[in-house]
């Protein structure tokens, strides 16, 4: 099975980008499954039912969330009818919507998607770690999902490290979110889970993790908010990564980086 997951779309930049790409990685890479994080994709802060529908119209097959899920209030309203819209599992049992689903693909596979948020230098939440096992304890990989899929939305390169070898050879893929800068640690673990600790935004990289460089500068260099973040405008590289799986055991063959258009170098995964 194929695999793509894209980082953290950011404003407008990035959803024009992911509108641009998007069909070309369909087409190129035929990918069995798309999960997209969306939680800065309305004006950098959240998401909402409008965009959500954008997405799926895509061909985006689930929407993971992370500490940005409910800055739009009207998310509170109409995520816990939308079963493809996830905010991390580990808020608290009561908060609205859902941190997992299983979704089937075109071919008749059923995949898992889980997403959790981590607890280092980000919002008290429940344990991460406790969340995901929770979710593992009701589906084996190879057996009642073909696929089992981990964005581990966190601030700390270090919890999500830890995070992928807790469930190496558990899950087919852990990936992280947040940082909006793609890192260079692509690789399949030991026991056969594939592994980024960040896929990197798709958003506008001139600028400051996404969002325009004055209002973030000035907060660094003179510790006075002067106004909004504001996502940056121009052209947006959209970050991912590829995963395939062996059919059999639904770990993984094989991760490569994801990197198209705007200021990065761009990266296509080798056929």
């Amino acid at each position: 099975m194929r695999l793509v997951f894209f980082g953290d779309v950011v404003g407008r930049a990035g959803r024009d980008g992911l509108a641009r790409h998007l069909p070309e990685v369909r087409t190129r890479l035929k990918p069995d499954l798309i999960v997209v994080n969306g939680e800065n994709a309305a004006g950098g802060f959240g998401i909402t039912a409008q965009i959500a529908k954008e997405f799926y119209a895509l061909g985006v097959d689930v929407i993971t969330l992370g500490n940005h899920s409910f800055d739009q209030k009207e998310t509170l309203a109409y995520i816990g009818n939308d079963p493809r819209l996830l905010r991390p599992r580990n808020y608290p049992p009561t908060t609205p919507g859902r941190g997992a689903t299983t979704v089937e693909t075109a071919a008749g596979r059923k995949v898992l998607v889980i997403s959790v948020m981590g607890r280092i230098f980000m919002d008290p939440l429940d344990d991460p770690f406790a969340s995901v096992e929770a979710e593992l304890a009701k589906a084996r990989l190879g057996g009642s999902v073909s696929a089992i899929v981990v964005d581990v939305h966190a601030e700390a390169s270090s919890e999500k490290m830890a995070m992928a070898h807790v469930l190496d050879g558990r899950v087919s893929m852990v990936v992280g979110s947040h940082s909006h800068v793609p890192t260079a640690d692509a690789q399949v673990l030991p026991g056969g889970t594939a592994y980024q600790t960040d896929a990197g935004m798709c958003g506008d990289y001139d600028s400051v993790i996404g969002m325009q460089k004055a209002e973030p500068i000035a907060r660094f260099t003179r510790k006075i908010p002067g106004g909004r973040f504001e996502p940056a405008t121009g052209e947006a590289t959209v970050c991912g990564i590829l995963v395939d799986t062996d059919d059999a055991t639904g770990l993984a063959k094989r991760i490569e980086p994801i990197r198209v258009g705007g200021r990065l170098k761009p990266q296509w995964p080798p056929d």
